[in-house]
């Protein structure tokens, strides 16, 4: 009852917002106007420009990250920033004078709040398409520029390295990791790579106590770490969203490796191909015996409008595509949606494609379910992580199969991708059809 009593401002100030906003939603800092008098001279507060220090409520306390915001003309845009990523929320909205409502980039996701005297917010993160409602507390001031918490003194404890971990679920159930983090005073950035992708740009430090904080928050997803280290042993506590829990301990080991990321997927028993018809955005059925793939290398790249990774694949993707398209090779993206409906999946997926400029084709192929998306594949094994890329040569055949990806967090852990998808690509180019059929 406590609980409920402390969230019960907070759920009616979203209530009010979003009633608000379904009414007379405006746009980029515009003041709302109707034929109420006692509205006509009501303008927007609006925001101010510059850092805020953001926060999401989760079970493990405070997840923070910073807010960089900008106004051009009448226009807001905005920064979610973790460590060097930088995303564009270019969606701000005030449904009335003393509201904003933040869309999160490509997601289907929002931070709604009210304003006070344009330097704090206090409100709701919003993710949508999902099976029950999902609100979290969400607060913002303007000004301050530190993560987790304002530290002067010096420490000796150093986090910095590559580390082998272990991550343990609730049920006991456990998956391998390398952590990578790079520590610079008290301030500490890295990664956790994983054999289903990695956790991207992680930002925090070490405080007063000497303990690992770090975070990241991308719009759809928010991560919340805290670890303390005995000489080079480290024990730590992982956050995920407002319901994950799972904990954590591993071991310095600069030859730490996962599995191989392409021999994690393959083809049953008895395929060599891969065979699929699937809608494109148009409504019509694509497969991959259509004229616009004969005789060209194709990559299939299973992936979700939802899945962070997939976005940072699919930024690496698509400007290679327009690089390399005339040189017989093509993209299919097979989305998987947290919607069966193919209208609310359809407005997800053309969304991606603006933002990313996609040139290559995508359909949607089912909903964000490893088990369901592998029915709808059913020569593979598995779809064991949202992305997985495969690689099929001129003739049809498939050559190879990515499992995962590695972003552009985890530094030469991408390059290394990088260069071996290239080397893969130019080989697969440089076959003739009747090379690639013997």
């Amino acid at each position: 009852m406590n609980k409920l009593l402390k969230l019960l401002p907070i759920l009616l100030i979203t209530l009010a917002l979003i009633i608000g906003f379904n009414a007379c939603g405006s746009k980029g800092g515009e003041s709302q106007t109707n034929n109420d008098d006692s509205t006509k001279d009501q303008s927007t507060v609006g925001l101010a420009t510059g850092i805020w220090r953001a926060t999401v409520k989760t079970p493990g306390g405070d997840l923070p990250f910073q807010l960089d915001v900008a106004k051009e003309g009448e226009n807001y845009k905005a920064h979610i920033v973790n460590g060097e990523e930088r995303i564009l929320l270019d969606e701000i909205e005030f449904p009335k004078p003393d509201s904003v409502k933040i869309t999160l980039h490509i997601f289907d996701a929002f931070l709604v709040g009210k304003i006070t005297e344009g330097k704090s917010i206090q409100g709701i993160w919003i993710k949508n398409g999902l099976k029950e409602p999902y609100e979290v507390e969400f607060k913002a001031e303007h000004g301050k520029d530190y993560r987790f918490e304002p530290v002067k003194s010096e420490t000796s404890v150093d986090y910095t390295g590559k580390w082998e971990v272990t991550f343990t679920e609730k049920d006991g159930k456990t998956y391998p990791s390398i952590g990578i983090f790079k520590q610079t005073g008290r301030k500490v950035s890295g990664t956790f790579l994983t054999t289903t992708g990695d956790y991207r740009y992680l930002e925090g430090q070490v405080n007063d106590k000497d303990e690992l904080m770090i975070s990241a928050f991308d719009g759809n997803h928010a991560f919340l770490f805290k670890a303390t280290q005995n000489e080079n042993k480290i024990k730590g506590e992982f956050w995920y969203g407002k319901s994950v829990y799972e904990t954590w301990e591993g071991v310095k080991n600069e030859d730490a490796k996962l599995a191989d990321a392409n021999k994690l997927t393959y083809l049953k028993k008895g395929y060599d191909k891969l065979a699929f018809s699937f809608p494109n955005m148009e409504g019509k059925k694509v497969t991959l015996e259509d004229s616009r793939y004969k005789d060209k290398v194709v990559l299939v790249q299973i992936f979700g409008t939802w899945c962070p990774n997939c976005m940072d694949e699919t930024a690496f993707l698509a400007p290679w595509y327009e690089k390399n398209k005339d040189r017989g090779v093509e993209i299919i993206g097979l989305a998987y949606e947290r919607s069966p409906e193919f209208e609310k999946a359809k407005v997800r997926i053309n969304k991606m494609v603006k933002r990313y400029k996609t040139g290559y084709e995508f359909l949607f192929a089912g909903i964000n379910d490893k088990k369901e998306a592998a029915k709808t594949l059913p020569m593979l094994n598995h779809v064991l992580s949202f992305p997985t890329t495969i690689f099929i040569d001129r003739t049809g055949k498939v050559r190879k199969i990515h499992t995962g990806f590695n972003g552009p967090g985890t530094g030469k852990y991408y390059e290394e991708f990088k260069k071996d998808f290239n080397k893969t690509m130019e080989e697969l180019i440089a076959e003739k059809a009747t090379e690639s059929a013997k």
